[in-house]
């Protein structure tokens, strides 16, 4: 079967923000790179909160998650790997030679040399509203991320959950919407203690320890009122809204992939300090993984992709050099500076 295939140096699966820059760091190394992702789009988890302003990446100023993730996939292609979309990697098959037959959940096969898997938290699918009869109101005006913020814009908001999203759409919405709400189940938030504090010196109400029990409708197509229940004493308040928006928490699968073999914990892969995994000649990075030094940051994520690339690139060439040259000396920018016209 290989033989009718095209064989790759490198294939990532997996197209977040590690996939997206190991996808480039793998074109500074001169390596066949083929990065495959199985939704329709590149952003991986970033996908799900587009209008939040990332702060954290070194050397990138206050910026919209979706534009980050839009400079991300264009430096991606920068050396042009071959890119698949709307394919789940579901099987792996080492061959004789070493070499890997990856296949997708709709039987196309891939051959690599080697595999980089950045698949972050698997396929990832929002906890619901554990509520009878909520899921009517998905068309309307309950919601399980924020895609923008202007149809919020003078509404009565009630957010249901504690951590770092419910925290960031409660601070991005303050200022748009007529009214934001926080209902958690318990005292204590998630996410960075900044922007916690932020929160409750706005105007943003907070209600803990509560949650959301009932929604009321009076046309049956849309939610009026929210009964919230005190967690202890089971006092109960009713709420106007407009909308609802509910975050707790994301539930992952990671499929077939489970069937692997791989050395995993809980959530993540076991790898060593150069992001190798348990399986000769695969590597991983990002969210996936999980060691002793792991920084669990975009930034960090960066650091993970050069990581595994560099590994990737001595188990094909043991005499390689340990790293690529930095751009300003690499020989793969010349022409692209040329284009942009830069002198030598």
């Amino acid at each position: 079967m290989s033989n009718e295939l095209e064989l790759y140096d490198v294939t990532i699966i997996g197209g977040g923000p590690a996939g997206m820059y190991t996808a480039f760091y793998s074109g500074m190394r001169d390596l066949k790179t083929k990065l495959i992702e199985a939704k329709e789009e590149l952003g991986g988890r970033m996908l799900i909160y587009p209008e939040k302003m990332i702060w954290d990446v070194g050397g990138v100023t206050p910026v919209l998650c979706r534009q980050l993730i839009d400079q991300l996939a264009q430096q991606a292609m920068t050396f042009d790997p071959t890119l698949v979309l709307g394919q789940q990697i579901v099987a792996q098959e080492r061959q004789e030679d070493g070499t890997y037959i990856l296949t997708s959940s709709t039987g196309e096969q891939h051959w690599t040399r080697t595999v980089i898997l950045t698949i972050g938290y698997g396929i990832l699918q929002m906890a619901k509203l554990e509520i009878e009869g909520a899921d009517r109101y998905e068309v309307t005006n309950l919601h399980y991320t924020v895609q923008e913020l202007e149809p919020f814009r003078g509404k009565r908001v009630l957010i249901s959950g504690g951590g770092d999203s419910a925290v960031d759409w409660a601070n991005e919405l303050e200022s748009v919407a007529a009214s934001v709400t926080v209902v958690h189940r318990r005292e204590q938030f998630g996410g960075h203690e900044k922007n916690i504090a932020r929160m409750k010196a706005s105007s943003v109400q907070i209600l803990v320890p509560h949650a959301v029990s009932q929604l009321h409708s009076s046309d049956g197509e849309k939610i009026d009122e929210v009964t919230i229940a005190h967690t202890e004493s089971g006092e109960v308040t009713r709420v106007a809204v407009d909308a609802v928006i509910v975050n707790h928490g994301l539930k992952s699968d990671f499929g077939p992939l489970k069937q692997w073999g791989l050395d995993m914990g809980d959530w993540c892969a076991n790898v060593s300090g150069r992001l190798e995994t348990n399986l000769p000649g695969i590597f991983a990075a990002g969210d996936f993984v999980d060691y002793t030094s792991k920084v669990r940051l975009i930034a960090g994520t960066f650091t993970d992709a050069v990581l595994a690339l560099n590994s990737a690139k001595l188990y094909m060439d043991p005499s390689a050099p340990k790293a690529a040259y930095v751009s300003s000396h690499n020989e793969r920018f010349k022409e692209k500076n040329k284009a942009l016209g830069v002198a030598e």
